[in-house]
């Protein structure tokens, strides 16, 4: 069933990447490499493989620290951690689409940001977020952050709640301080939790689609198009199945690279650690 479903249509669809086959007619050409020579020659191609790149090194980096932040936050015994929990979390349950298209009526000239910012007296930071290119990718990975945050926290705060208390309490009687108590001792017990949360972010952020489609449509222009939007377009808007096919190849040896390369890194980190 497994082959059936995911191996031969995948193995059929690399075959479609060495063609200029349109999506619809019965007969194609095979065009060897000739789709992947051209996206060395087409400018969005090279700017969508850019964006992808740096949307998901950037929501790895932030949302994790945020995420960590939140954890340290609530693994405390103050009496509300139960219900922040919860809040922060929150948004990691919400469908992706539903969350987008919520931002984007936020984030619009005249939504509940700017209109924040107005009523504040900070008329001067009015922004178009999601038009001005200069701003709109930087604003899908603030919605991005947002959303996932919470569930970093979670693997996190599974992680920071399977440390022995007597492990703190000894450095505690030993005069360590927090950031070096951080550093030395919670820090490496959480490798497992750091690896399954640095995957998850690196993978999410280079496969992206959803939320850019849905905020920007990859727009204004080509601002904000990702390698998973650029396929979109090419394929059902363009007719341009064996060229778009080609990036999804593209795409995925990019994904099976970052990942295996991150995963080996940080398990032999994890040994190191333990």
């Amino acid at each position: 069933m497994f082959a059936f479903v995911v191996l031969l249509p995948s193995a059929r669809g690399v075959y479609y990447a060495f063609t200029d086959w349109d999506g619809l007619s019965p007969t194609w050409t095979f065009v060897k490499f000739d789709n992947f020579t051209s996206m060395l020659d087409d400018p969005n191609a090279i700017q969508a493989v850019w964006h992808t790149l740096l949307i998901a090194v950037t929501i790895t980096i932030i949302q994790n620290g945020a995420g960590l932040l939140l954890a340290l936050g609530v693994n405390t015994i103050i009496k509300s951690r139960n219900v922040l929990r919860v809040f922060l979390f929150a948004p990691a349950v919400v469908t992706p689409i539903v969350t987008a298209y919520l931002w984007r009526n936020l984030l619009g000239p005249d939504g509940a940001v700017n209109s924040l910012l107005s009523a504040v007296g900070l008329e001067s930071w009015r922004q178009d977020w999601l038009g001005d290119p200069q701003l709109a990718l930087w604003s899908v990975v603030a919605v991005i952050v947002w959303q996932f945050a919470g569930y970093s926290m979670v693997i996190f705060l599974a992680g920071l709640q399977s440390i022995p208390k007597e492990i703190y309490e000894a450095a505690a009687m030993d005069g360590t301080g927090p950031v070096r108590r951080f550093w030395s001792i919670v820090r490496p017990l959480l490798a497992p939790a750091i690896t399954i949360n640095l995957m998850l972010s690196i993978i999410g952020g280079i496969k992206l689609f959803d939320q850019v489609y849905a905020l920007t449509g990859g727009g204004p222009g080509h601002a904000t198009d990702t390698i998973s939007t650029l396929i979109y377009k090419d394929a059902f808007t363009l007719g341009e199945f064996g060229y778009s096919i080609a990036l999804a190849v593209v795409l995925t040896i990019i994904v099976a690279v970052a990942s295996s390369g991150q995963y080996l890194v940080l398990s032999r980190n994890e040994r190191a650690a333990s």
